[in-house]
């Protein structure tokens, strides 16, 4: 039978309850306890006889002549309903046989009893549609098997499969032990703009849109970064946000154009210090989350022990074979690039390919906790530069299981230098690096009033989650990730 057919025998269900005199999505509920309230409390509803009422979505039904068994799950608990025909009206019970369906939202009232196979039940004395569903719910992703209608139809995904929505609220719980890590170290939740006119604070291809009443392009910010320093220019001395960023780039097991931020900034520190603290928030969530589940089913990670330290060239050195990273020529590391299959655009610097080549030659072997430090200058323009190097920036990067979790700093805070090292952005941009920084003469203009020096981190929250979850794409952490949209000729449905 098609969807449509079935839409159709659903809504003239939904008829036959209006002529009835039922409103099939009313507006009042009565329902006093919830089903996990109802499991938990069973013994004493046992003994007292005390009528209840719950309700949710009807995800089973099995007629059986004069007595209809279903369950229900309100999002708590699913619970066994009974109704009999000789307890309620012979008109009632033919309405619920004759117009409820599985995925249907209804509210019972009864006395709870056991079963003879000891199934805790509700015996129902009176039932009201709460809320008419149209369309059949999948049967354990039969017919669904396609991952990406999955994420398309998440709301479906969550609601048949248990194990995916014990993820989110994991991912929830996460984010919550995060804010209040950093809330008991002393740090400020704050908010900064997500529309802004240059899109600044990382090396990314931003989203660019018009706003109309101001006449002005404007674009969804790919960093809070330089919002939340100015905050420490005003006084603030520890802040953090947790946001949205949007970068217009590829999508992969591990990126999202949409995805969730922490990023947070420590006046009178430094990226070293930060690595201590950040040690101890990487290592205070891993308590928190059961073993099996940070499991790789490989390489047995520590986190008793300190994370490994490295630098970046000697990292390239050992797993790309590059003997000579810091003073290698652009040909030379196109020549590389190419033996390991690394696209090279037109425009990409020195400094871009090498991270390429990191990226899919080097960091995948890293599966202990490594902290990677001493990146060159070139690379993170807004970082500070090392005092006895200056051709390297005082910074770091957290890799554990090959995903590289965050990303973080010594604040550059020179105003002549910071704007010297956006004119070489600019100079990067020119000659076809679109994901160049733009320079941000409001943010040189506010570093010459003054910066404390200070430590920031950046922590993609998808990112933590698939490691602290033992997820392998990106998509499996996001609610609703971003799809390529669908055909008209793919939406037709059969089941």
């Amino acid at each position: 039978m098609s969807l449509e057919d079935i839409r159709n025998v659903r809504i003239k269900k939904s008829e036959l309850l209006k002529e009835s005199g039922i409103n099939p999505y009313p507006i009042l509920s009565e329902i006093d306890h919830t089903i996990e309230e109802t499991v938990e409390k069973f013994d004493d509803l046992l003994s007292k006889k005390k009528p209840i009422t719950i309700g949710g979505r009807v995800m089973s039904l099995r007629p059986q002549g004069g007595l209809i068994f279903f369950n229900v799950y309100d999002g708590t608990a699913k619970f066994q309903g009974l109704i009999k025909k000789d307890i309620i009206k012979d008109e009632s019970f033919d309405l619920f046989l004759n117009t409820v369906d599985i995925g249907d939202f209804v509210e019972i009232s009864g006395s709870v009893f056991l079963t003879k196979r000891n199934e805790k039940t509700l015996e129902v004395i009176g039932w009201k549609m709460l809320s008419k569903s149209l369309r059949p719910l999948p049967e354990k992703w039969h017919g669904l098997q396609d991952v990406e209608e999955r994420f398309r139809h998440r709301y479906l995904d969550i609601l048949m499969n248990e194990e995916i929505k014990k993820r989110f609220i994991l991912r929830s719980k996460i984010i919550s032990e995060i804010r209040s890590f950093l809330e008991k170290s002393g740090y400020v939740e704050v908010e900064t703009p997500m529309l802004q006119y240059l899109a600044g604070g990382a090396s990314a291809l931003p989203f660019k849109t018009h706003h109309n009443a101001l006449d002005a392009d404007i674009y969804l910010r790919i960093a809070p970064e330089l919002c939340l320093k100015k905050l420490l220019i005003a006084g603030f001395p520890k802040v953090f946000e947790i946001g949205r960023n949007f970068r217009n780039e590829g999508i992969d097991v591990t990126h999202n154009p949409e995805f969730t931020m922490l990023e947070f900034y420590e006046s009178f520190s430094s990226a070293s210090k930060q690595m201590a603290f950040t040690e101890k928030l990487i290592k205070a969530l891993v308590k928190k989350i059961p073993e099996e589940i940070v499991s790789t089913g490989g390489e047995k990670i520590e986190f008793s022990k300190k994370f490994n330290v490295v630098s970046y060239f000697d990292v390239l050195r050992r797993y790309a074979l590059i003997s000579n990273p810091e003073n290698i020529g652009l040909d030379d590391l196109k020549l590389k690039a190419q033996q390991f299959g690394v696209k090279v655009d037109e425009g990409d610097t020195v400094a871009k390919i090498l991270d390429n080549i990191f990226k899919k030659i080097c960091r995948p072997k890293l599966i202990q906790p490594t902290f990677i430090v001493k990146y060159p200058a070139e690379y993170l323009p807004l970082a500070k530069r090392d005092e006895k190097d200056p051709k390297i920036v005082d910074a770091f990067q957290l890799i554990i299981n090959g995903i590289e979790l965050l990303k973080a700093f010594s604040e550059l805070n020179d105003p002549i230098d910071q704007q010297e090292r956006f004119k070489i952005q600019d100079k990067n941009k020119e000659a076809g690096d679109k994901e160049a920084q733009s320079s941000d003469e409001e943010f040189i203009e506010a570093l010459e009033y003054g910066m404390p020096p200070a430590g920031g981190v950046g922590i993609g929250i998808d990112r933590l989650v698939m490691f602290l979850t033992n997820t392998k794409n990106i998509r499996e952490v996001i609610l609703f990730p971003t799809l390529k949209p669908k055909k008209e000729t793919d939406k037709k449905e059969e089941i």
